[in-house]
């Protein structure tokens, strides 16, 4: 058996919201804001998810001797070996200056051709 429709309620809402009556405009207030929350929320949760995966990336250290990578621990769970403190201003960190001579043997691969179609 099929339930007849709320015709009350739904001539009530109708009246509510085309009337200019104070509580027509509360009432599309209430409707509108709900409306905005219900659209902007994902944005707003995307946009917090973002920032707390960049804070979280900022405070993970990588070992250098196996690759683990953790967060506020002195040395690493996985190998046990210390992490490097790392500089904490670009002035500490160790950059060639333009006069020092690098030797090319340091910074270059040396590659093998092997042919394997004999």
């Amino acid at each position: 058996m099929q339930r007849p429709l709320p015709w009350f309620w739904i001539v009530l809402a109708a009246v509510l919201l085309l009337a200019p009556i104070p509580a027509g405009r509360l009432l599309l207030d209430v409707l509108g804001g709900i409306t905005l929350t219900i659209l902007l929320l994902p944005l707003l949760l995307g946009a917090a998810g973002f920032l707390a995966w960049q804070v979280l990336q900022r405070r993970m250290r990588t070992c250098a001797v196996c690759g683990f990578s953790a967060i506020g621990l002195d040395q690493c769970p996985a190998c046990g070996s210390p992490y490097e403190q790392q500089a904490s201003s670009p002035a500490d960190r160790q950059v060639p200056s333009a006069g020092l001579e690098i030797d090319a043997r340091d910074v270059t691969i040396d590659v093998e051709v092997v042919n394997d179609r004999d």
